[in-house]
C-alpha cells in the first residue's frame, strides 16, 4: 500500500500527492457540510514580477519588465519572435513539507513559502529567460519541483529549467548545493543526441528544456525533457530519460526512449531512423513504486508528430508506459498505446499506481489515462493487462511516402471516457434535420473511427482528416486522481476535434521533411451554429478500478444558453450538455475536489472560476467557492496546525498561488 498511501501527516510530499501519483489525502476537516464556509487565508504573488539580471557592476534585481528591456537591449534575438517572456502560467502544483511549500514559476525560478501565512521565506533565481525561449513555449511553463531528504539534516529540492538544467538546493536555505554536479546544477544537454547546448529551432526557440518536475526515489532523480515535436525537420534531440545520484548529481543511467543499435526495440525503427528521429521523450509526470524500486515513464510521440513517413515501423518506445528499474534504468516492461504515431496522441499525464481487487484476486496495478480517452490498467509488476487489449485492425494512410500500422491496440475495458472517432453515430443528434445537416457539412472530408490517419488537403476536394479527440486531448498533464478507500479513479475529460492540415516546408528554410502540418484549410462548423458532435462537451467520470465500470458520469454544466435556448431545439427537454472546463481532481477521506472555469472550443460554457466538491460516490456537486482568479494548476491539500488547507495556483496581472481554509 506504500505506493498509494496518499499525502501522509497532513503533507504533500510529491507532486501526485505520494509517489502513486493518486493525488489522495486522508484529510476530513473539509466535508460536504462546511465546503461552502472556506475563506481565503492568504494569497501569494509570483515572485516571477521581480527579477535579477548579471549587469557590468554585478547583479541588480528590478521589476520584471525593466529586466526584460535589459536584455532584449543586449540581444533583441535572445527570445522566440522577440517577444518577452510570459509568466502567466503558474502551473506548479506546490509541495508542503514541515509547514513550507514550495513550488517553481514559468521563469524556472524556484520558493519556498510559509503554509500558514504566504510569506516568501527563500527564493532561487537560475535565471534561466536569459538563455532565450524554452522549447514549445509561447507562454512559459514550469510545474513543479521534487523534494528529498535524508531524514535528518540534509533536504533538498529539485527542478528543471527552460535551458536544460538540473537544479538542486537546499531545502532550508534556498541555496545551491554544492556538491550536486557543477555548484548546484547538471547540464542536461550533455549526453543528449542533437541536442547543443544553447541552440534554438526555426522560430527561435531553444531544442531541449524541461518543463515538469523530476521524482525521487531510492536517492535516485529521475528527469524527462521537453522537445519541441511541431517542427519541420526530421532531426531532433533524443528524449532519454536519466537517472541522478541525489547526493552527487553524477549520471547513474540513462534508458533510451529511441533504442540504439543492438538494443530492444531498435528493429521498430526501419531504415536507420532512430540514428536522427528525436523525441519520444517524458515531458509530463513520472510515478513511481518505492517497494518494488520501479519508476512509471509515460512518452510523447516521435518527430514528426503528423508524419511518420521517415521513421517506418512501429517506433518504440514512443507513446509507452515504460516500468524500468529504479536502480539500473533497465526496462522491466513496456506496453505500447499507439504503433508509429501520428495523432499526437502522447500518455500526457502521470500513471497512477492503485492497488486493487478484481474478482477476488488482488493486484497491485497502475493506470495510464490517455489523449485518445482510454485508461489502460496493467499489473504494476509484471505489465499483464488487467482486462484484454485487443490488436484491431485500422484505416490505413494514403498519403504519400507514410506507412501507418495496420492495427492498434484497444481495451477491452473500461470503457472510453470521451467521445472518438467522428462516424455518424457520433454527431448531433437532437433531431434527424440536424443530424442530415451535420453529414452534409462533412462531407468534404475525411472522418472514420479512432485512429483514422490524416489525410492530404486537396484544393476543391478532400479537406482534411476529422480527428477526435482533438491532439490537445481528451484530457493533457492534469490528469486524474484515486481514491485507495473506495477503488475509484476520477477522470475529467472534454470533447474536441482537429483536423490536420499538411504542407511541404521550404528546403531554403531549412525543412527536411516531406510534410509537416500547419497549413492553411477548412475547419468544419455545426448545423445552424450548434456543435457538430452530440454532448456531453466535457464531462467528469468515476471508474470503478475492482469492475472496471463507469461508477458515474456527470457532465460538467447544463450547456450554453446559446444552444438551449437555440430554434432548433425549441421544444425539446434536453440533458445536462456539459461545455465548463474541469481542472485536474484531488480526493480526500470526505471529498472529490476539482476547479471549474469557462471552457473552450464548440459547447463551451462561460462560468464563474470556482473551486468545485463533488460527493464521491454519487457525482453529485456539494459546494462550490468563487475563485480570484482562472485557475490555473491543479489544487493539493495540507494539515498544518490543526487546520486544512486547500491550495492553488490562478491567474491574474500576474498569477498567484492561494490558500483557503474553513473560518
Amino acid at each position: 500500500m506504500h505506493a498509494q498511501s496518499g499525502a501522509r501527516d497532513g503533507q504533500w510530499t510529491t507532486y501526485g500527492g505520494d509517489l502513486g501519483s493518486t493525488r489522495y489525502a486522508p484529510l476530513d476537516q473539509i466535508d460536504r457540510g462546511n465546503f461552502n464556509q472556506l475563506e481565503l487565508a492568504w494569497s501569494w504573488d509570483s515572485v516571477d514580477g521581480f527579477l535579477s539580471k548579471a549587469g557590468p557592476h554585478g547583479e541588480w534585481w528590478g521589476n520584471a519588465r525593466d529586466v526584460f528591456d535589459a536584455l532584449q537591449a543586449e540581444d533583441p534575438k535572445r527570445w522566440r519572435g522577440g517577444r518577452p517572456p510570459r509568466m502567466s502560467s503558474l502551473k506548479a502544483t506546490p509541495l508542503m513539507i514541515d509547514g513550507v511549500l514550495y513550488l517553481s514559476t514559468p521563469l524556472y525560478q524556484a520558493a519556498a513559502v510559509d503554509a500558514a501565512t504566504g510569506r516568501t521565506l527563500w527564493v532561487y533565481n537560475p535565471k534561466s529567460y536569459e538563455a532565450g525561449t524554452p522549447t514549445m513555449s509561447l507562454t512559459w511553463n514550469g510545474r513543479g519541483v521534487a523534494h528529498w531528504s535524508d531524514g535528518e539534516e540534509d533536504s533538498r529540492i529539485y527542478w528543471g529549467t527552460g535551458d536544460g538544467y538540473l537544479i538542486a538546493v537546499d531545502a532550508r536555505t534556498g541555496k545551491p548545493c554544492a556538491d550536486f554536479g557543477d555548484a548546484g546544477r547538471v547540464d542536461l544537454t550533455v549526453g543528449i543526441a542533437r541536442a547543443p547546448r544553447g541552440e534554438k529551432d526555426e522560430l527561435g526557440a531553444l531544442l531541449y528544456s524541461v518543463s515538469s518536475p523530476p521524482i525521487v526515489c531510492r536517492d535516485i532523480v529521475i528527469t524527462g525533457s521537453a522537445i519541441s515535436d511541431r517542427r519541420n525537420v526530421k532531426e531532433t534531440p533524443a528524449g532519454d530519460v536519466r537517472g541522478w545520484d541525489v547526493h552527487t548529481g553524477e549520471l547513474v543511467w540513462t534508458f533510451h526512449t529511441i533504442p540504439g543499435e543492438g538494443e530492444y526495440g531498435n528493429e521498430t525503427w526501419e531504415n536507420d531512423s532512430w540514428t536522427y528521429t528525436g523525441n519520444c521523450n517524458v515531458w509530463t509526470m513520472m510515478s513511481a513504486d518505492e517497494e518494488l524500486g520501479y519508476v512509471y515513464l509515460p512518452t510523447g510521440t516521435p518527430t514528426n508528430d503528423f508524419y511518420g513517413g521517415h521513421r517506418h515501423g512501429d517506433n518504440l518506445f514512443a507513446e509507452c508506459l515504460i516500468c524500468v528499474d529504479v536502480e539500473t534504468g533497465r526496462r522491466v516492461w513496456h506496453f505500447q498505446g499507439v504503433h508509429h504515431g501520428v495523432w499526437d496522441y502522447d500518455f500526457p499525464c502521470a500513471p497512477i499506481l492503485a492497488d486493487i481487487t478484481v474478482e477476488g484476486r488482488a493486484i497491485k496495478a497502475v493506470a495510464q489515462l490517455s489523449k485518445h480517452g482510454w485508461c489502460y490498467v496493467f499489473d504494476r509488476e509484471t505489465g499483464e493487462p488487467v482486462w484484454p487489449i485487443d490488436e484491431r485492425p485500422v484505416p490505413s494512410s494514403t498519403v504519400p511516402g507514410e506507412k501507418t500500422s495496420p492495427t492498434q491496440p484497444f481495451p477491452t475495458w473500461p470503457l472510453a471516457y470521451a467521445g472518438q472517432g467522428s462516424h455518424d453515430d457520433e454527431l448531433i443528434d437532437f433531431t434527424p434535420q440536424l443530424r442530415a445537416e451535420a453529414i452534409e457539412l462533412l462531407k468534404p472530408f475525411t472522418r472514420g473511427p479512432l485512429f483514422t490517419p490524416p489525410t492530404l488537403t486537396i484544393r476543391g476536394g478532400n479537406q482534411g482528416t476529422i480527428q477526435r479527440p482533438s491532439l490537445g486531448g481528451a484530457l493533457n498533464w492534469n490528469g486524474g486522481a484515486f481514491d485507495p478507500e473506495t477503488g475509484l479513479l476520477y477522470v475529467p475529460s472534454r470533447d474536441g476535434f482537429t483536423v490536420t492540415h499538411f504542407y511541404t516546408p521550404s528546403a531554403k528554410d531549412g525543412g527536411t521533411v516531406r510534410y509537416t502540418h500547419g497549413g492553411r484549410g477548412d475547419r468544419p462548423k455545426g448545423p445552424q451554429g450548434l456543435p457538430i458532435f452530440k454532448p456531453p462537451y466535457s464531462r467528469m467520470t468515476a471508474i470503478d478500478l475492482h469492475t472496471g465500470v463507469h461508477a458515474w458520469m456527470k457532465p460538467a454544466g447544463i450547456g450554453s444558453d446559446e444552444v438551449r435556448n437555440h430554434a432548433a431545439l425549441e421544444g425539446l427537454d434536453l440533458p445536462p450538455l456539459g461545455g465548463q472546463r474541469r481542472g485536474g481532481p484531488i480526493v480526500t477521506r470526505t471529498l472529490m475536489i476539482c476547479s471549474k472555469s469557462s471552457g473552450r472550443g464548440a459547447g463551451a460554457v462561460e462560468c464563474p472560476n470556482a473551486l468545485v466538491a463533488y460527493d464521491k460516490t454519487t457525482g453529485e456537486e456539494v459546494g462550490e467557492i468563487e475563485l480570484p482568479g482562472r485557475p490555473i494548476g491543479t489544487p493539493m491539500t495540507y494539515m498544518l496546525d490543526g487546520k486544512q488547507y486547500i491550495a492553488l495556483t490562478i491567474s491574474g496581472r500576474v498569477p498567484r498561488l492561494v490558500a483557503f481554509v474553513l473560518p
